[in-house]
C-alpha cells in the first residue's frame, strides 16, 4: 500500500514536471508555476480516470492501432480542456492547442520514462496509469 502511494506521488511529481516543461515550451498550454503544474497533474489524473472509466462503460476501450491513437489523442485534448476550467494558473489555447499539448505531454513523458529506465529507475511518468493499476 505504501509503495503504491509513493509510486503515485512520484508519478504525479514527474507528470507535473512534464506539464511544466510543456508549458514553458509554449506548446498549446501555459502554467503559471510549478504549483499550478502539480495541481494540473492531479486534476488531469482524476479527470482522465473518470473519462476512461465512463468510456469503458460505453464499451470504448483503450485499444491499439492508428484509430485508437487518434481517439486517445482527442480524449487527452478534451481532458486538458476540462482541466483548464478547474486549475488556476493553467491555460489551454483552444482545441488545437490542447491537441498540440497532448502530443507534447506524451512525448516529454515518454522521454522522461525512457531516461529513468536507462538510469535503472523504473517509475512511470504518468500518474493515470499508476492510479488505474492500483485500483484495478
Amino acid at each position: 500500500m505504501l509503495s503504491t502511494l509513493l509510486s503515485i506521488v512520484i508519478g504525479l511529481v514527474l507528470y507535473a514536471l512534464v506539464i511544466y516543461i510543456v508549458g514553458r515550451l509554449g506548446m498549446g498550454l501555459t502554467v503559471a508555476n510549478f504549483t499550478s503544474a502539480l495541481i494540473a497533474g492531479a486534476v488531469i489524473a482524476i479527470v482522465a480516470w473518470l473519462v476512461w472509466w465512463l468510456l469503458g462503460l460505453l464499451g470504448i476501450g483503450n485499444g491499439s492501432g492508428l484509430i485508437a491513437a487518434i481517439v486517445n489523442l482527442v480524449v487527452a485534448a478534451v481532458i486538458l480542456l476540462i482541466a483548464d476550467r478547474f486549475v488556476p494558473g493553467m491555460k489551454v489555447n483552444g482545441f488545437v492547442g490542447a491537441l498540440i499539448a497532448a502530443v507534447a505531454i506524451a512525448v516529454v513523458a515518454w522521454l522522461i520514462g525512457w531516461l529513468l529506465g536507462v538510469l535503472g529507475i523504473g517509475v512511470d511518468a504518468n500518474p493515470v496509469t499508476l492510479l488505474l493499476r492500483s485500483l484495478f
